[in-house]
């Protein structure tokens, strides 16, 4: 059983690998970082963006350039929370922000 999945990643500065291919060193607050994904979740259920549209540009994994394409994984390949999460959703649905070692995510 494997899914496919697309997220957007906002990481702070007790994220399990502080950085990406965005900023050198990521200082921000857990708090701050549930600010901005909230603001981009906002965007996403408004229809003002979609989550691929978003990745592209917000999101601080390197999948951003696949618009936040993971591709398909199966059980125990992910991160437990980001995996219950992914396996629940509906095809084309958005996770609430889902929060693991790596960040804070939504997930589609």
């Amino acid at each position: 059983d494997k899914i496919r999945a697309a997220h957007l990643l906002v990481k702070h500065r007790n994220s399990r690998r502080p950085a990406s291919w965005r900023e050198a060193e990521i200082t921000r607050t857990k708090e701050e970082a549930m600010s901005i994904i909230l603001g981009h979740d906002a965007r996403i259920r408004s229809g003002a963006s979609s989550l691929g549209d978003l990745a592209v540009t917000e999101s601080d994994c390197s999948s951003a350039r696949k618009r936040g394409d993971l591709g398909f994984f199966g059980k125990g390949d992910m991160q437990k929370e980001f995996e219950d999460a992914s396996f629940a959703l509906k095809p084309g649905e958005v996770s609430h922000v889902v929060e693991t070692a790596s960040g804070l995510h939504l997930i589609e």
